[in-house]
């Protein structure tokens, strides 16, 4: 999973990006409009992967990943003239969702912008320089696919009229000020809009950036696939740059002091997850005990082709045990004397937590 950490100048997007990846990347600085990305690569902690390190003591553990992107270059009026640049919309294109970052702290060595703190009317302009985005992709669309079959260029008219149908649905809503995730698309029209690099399709985690002794801040921004969580950031950069350095003693102090019940990345890893119908499932093994991320209601062929694109092609059957199961029998041994180590097919649909085995021929 990759998410896109978004805002305008001077919200914390760096201090956000710092908290979620143990970073230390500069902060403060303005990126002068231009295009600039920083990349980490997080571990999704999961204390399952753990316990089964435990059981089957592994040569190797892996924990799942997520990649978080601090994107520089998103600014009120973006869209004018010639629009966001070519390299901004391929790498915000290629993303699984964003996390938002919105401005609530108040400081005078940060000066705002606009000259006030305003977390609604900023949250406001990022979304408006996507719908605007979105926009002008799918008028775009409308022409050229209406110019194919008023000239008769259109060999396929029945697929050419429903795919008209569908713009024309995504240009009322878009005109409505309303984000393309509101509306209620089928999967066949999701994965036809793939390749279009709509901005506002994707899932949105809204990060509200309070201060330490701020209280939270509520805003009314009910949509689907977005959710809102306030965060302390620099508290939570602090907190997080602690943890990078093992120093377990201050980091209780901190969070004990600070009422903090959980690490900012965890939580947003959840929220995320959540968002986006993730879950994990587990392959065990001398070798490696490792955590794999799909889709819920993915089936098992799906999580092959996650561990191997061989593994799909080549599938015969899944081993299956729920972990659960696995921990409370005590190994696969003892799951599988005891009859609940199932052989699912392709169509199996995968549970979270699934320890599984694939078998396959090539």
């Amino acid at each position: 999973m990759k998410l896109g950490i978004i805002g305008l100048p001077s919200s914390g997007k760096t201090t956000i990006f710092n908290a979620l990846t143990k970073g230390d990347a500069p902060t403060g600085q303005s990126m002068g409009g231009r295009f600039d990305v920083l990349t980490a690569v997080v571990a999704v902690y999961d204390e399952r992967v753990d316990i089964l390190t435990e059981m089957f003591k592994p040569k190797k553990t892996t924990f799942a990943k997520i990649t978080y992107t601090d994107v520089a270059g998103i600014k009120k009026g973006a869209n004018e003239g010639g629009g966001m640049s070519g390299e901004l919309l391929n790498h915000l294109a290629g993303l699984d969702g964003f996390v938002h970052v919105v401005r609530a702290f108040e400081s005078d060595l940060v000066p705002h912008a606009d000259g006030s703190v305003d977390a609604a009317r900023d949250l406001e302009i990022v979304d408006t320089e996507f719908l605007l985005n979105d926009l002008g992709i799918v008028e775009r669309r409308i022409e050229k696919i209406e110019d194919g079959l008023r000239k008769g260029a259109t060999k396929n008219k029945v697929a050419a009229q429903a795919e008209l149908t569908l713009f024309q649905q995504l240009n009322e809503t878009l005109s409505e000020e309303r984000p393309l995730r509101t509306l209620n698309l089928s999967g066949e029209q999701e994965k036809a809009l793939r390749g279009y690099g709509l901005l506002t399709l994707k899932p949105v985690v809204v990060i509200i950036n309070i201060g330490d002794d701020q209280d939270e801040v509520i805003l009314d921004y009910e949509l689907p696939l977005t959710v809102v969580a306030n965060l302390r950031g620099k508290l939570e950069m602090e907190l997080s740059q602690l943890s990078a350095a093992g120093d377990t003693e201050s980091l209780e102090i901190f969070m004990e002091e600070y009422g903090v019940t959980e690490l900012s990345l965890d939580r947003v890893i959840r929220l995320s997850y959540d968002l986006m119908g993730l879950q994990s499932f587990f392959t065990v093994g001398e070798d490696e005990v490792r955590a794999w991320t799909i889709k819920r209601e993915a089936i098992a062929v799906d999580a092959a082709a996650t561990i191997h694109t061989d593994l799909a092609k080549g599938f015969i059957r899944a081993e299956t045990v729920a972990y659960d199961e696995l921990i409370a029998l005590g190994g696969l041994p003892q799951a599988r004397n005891a009859g609940r180590l199932r052989q699912e097919g392709k169509t199996y649909i995968v549970q979270d937590g699934d320890v599984i085995n694939i078998k396959f021929n090539i």
